[in-house]
């Protein structure tokens, strides 16, 4: 596997790098393995001050970090300003909150007393995508590092400046040799990695095909892992909604980072009493994006991650199209330099078409049509996926319940607002298992043991 930046604004190689040769691979799972020998030893307050240091490190340097991502992946710079701020909130909730999470939980039992203790496991393997380049890395480093894991981490290969720049963040923030470890490795180096005895757990935010094979090999290795295997959201809007309020979070939704967002809408469902309403307006607002530098902040549409993304998406569009789909709007690369590609509506997607039950990770909608609630739910459900969703709707009540019938494993009402650091983030059926983010993302790597004292005598 190459490690390039190439910037996908102009098609610009800017550097490339040299994969880890098995020996210096060696040497990074033997320190890290070393590393967690004193680190599961180390006190709260002791790991907090690394993480914490990290963060606001992280908060100082927040236009260098966001730039290098602009550079090598396309983020327009303001959206990619707030992922590195977010990134650093991230680190920083889990340096004040670990040891709150994972204190010591007293039990009742009939007879003496029990409490669950909480413990690290080891050294955890990362696989991490390119579309976050810091955030991804951030919700697992803030709870493994605080829960007194180690981490070794394979970031994607079209953002290895990213990768290298959050590792040196966490030298500069005092970490010791071994805590925190990038790999450049390929997939076969990486299988050998869950394979290896030192390895205790696997996190992999990816791809369906990439979560079937880590998990496999996890499970054949006995080792628990946690899998994010993106989404294909719907977008409810019940016919009592407020277009004013839904539109710009239709546009938001689809647009946000060019559309390459696990949990965003993707699949808009309009009750038919709005739809023409919704559509032209929604297609206008699409219209008036206007595709540019993203490092100039009046850019309104950035780049694809890279021209092959690019490829992928238009072939999935012209494979929905000759299904019988119609391109209501866009479909095509736009006519400039860069990875660039139209704003996209498709609808007319019938239930036998592939692109029913596929994610378009770009500026593609899918739109559909319902009479009423209950087909909305049932269309929002009819998906392989089940990551995150959304409900427009003027009664609160009413989206509680629409909320609580879509089956995901996150639901938001009048709003896509998933960024908080308290909130757990994952999803159910192919986006995966296993929560991240909030008390949740730092449950699952730790061994949750029972200790219990009771005064009585052996059975006879």
């Amino acid at each position: 596997m190459a490690y390039a930046s190439v910037n996908p604004f102009d098609g610009k190689l800017l550097k490339t790098f040299e994969q880890l040769t098995d020996e210096q691979l060696e040497e990074k799972l033997d320190a890290a393995a070393k590393c967690y020998a004193t680190w599961k030893h180390t006190s709260y307050a002791d790991r907090a001050r690394i993480v914490a240091r990290a963060a606001t490190l992280l908060g100082e340097r927040v236009d260098e970090f966001a730039r290098t991502m602009t550079q090598e992946m396309g983020k327009r710079i303001d959206e990619a300003r707030g992922e590195v701020t977010f990134s650093a909130e991230i680190l920083a909730y889990y340096a004040r909150n670990a040891e709150g999470f994972l204190a010591p939980e007293k039990l009742n039992p009939t007879i003496g007393d029990a409490h669950m203790q909480s413990s690290p496991i080891g050294v955890i393997f990362g696989v991490e995508p390119w579309n976050f380049p810091y955030y991804q890395l951030a919700r697992v480093a803030g709870p493994h590092l605080m829960a007194g894991n180690v981490l070794v981490i394979k970031h994607a290969g079209c953002v290895p400046q990213c990768a290298i720049a959050f590792e040196q963040l966490f030298i500069d923030a005092g970490a010791p040799v071994g805590l925190y470890t990038n790999l450049l490795i390929s997939h076969e180096q990486s299988d050998k990695v869950v394979d290896d005895a030192r390895i205790k757990g696997v996190a992999l935010t990816g791809s369906v095909a990439a979560g079937r094979s880590i998990a496999a090999r996890a499970g054949q290795n006995l080792k628990p892992s946690s899998m994010e295997l993106g989404g294909s959201d719907a977008f409810i809007v019940l016919e009592d909604a407020d277009l004013d309020h839904a539109i710009p979070w239709a546009v938001w939704g689809r647009m946000y980072n060019t559309g390459q967002t696990c949990c965003a809408a993707k699949r808009f469902i309009v009750v038919e009493t709005i739809a023409d309403a919704f559509l032209e307006r929604f297609s206008a607002a699409l219209a008036a994006l206007r595709a540019g530098d993203p490092l100039d902040e009046k850019t309104t549409m950035g780049p694809l991650s890279s021209e092959s993304a690019l490829v992928q998406l238009l072939g999935q569009v012209d494979s929905a199209v000759a299904h019988g789909a119609t391109v209501l709007m866009g479909g095509k690369r736009v006519d400039r330099p860069g990875s660039f590609m139209q704003p996209t509506i498709l609808t007319d997607v019938a239930s036998t078409n592939p692109a029913f039950r596929d994610e378009f990770f770009g500026p593609v909608a899918m739109f559909f049509r319902v009479k009423d609630e209950d087909e909305a739910v049932a269309l929002a459900n009819d998906s392989d996926f089940g990551l995150g969703g959304s409900v427009f709707t003027a009664d609160v009540e009413r989206g509680r319940r629409v909320a609580s019938r879509v089956e995901t494993g996150m639901m938001f009402i009048n709003n896509i607002s998933w960024s908080d650091a308290e909130l757990p983030f994952g999803g159910i059926k192919d986006s995966g298992y296993g929560r991240e983010l909030g008390d949740m993302g730092i449950q699952a790597f730790v061994n949750k043991k029972l200790v219990r004292y009771a005064k009585v005598e052996a059975p006879v």
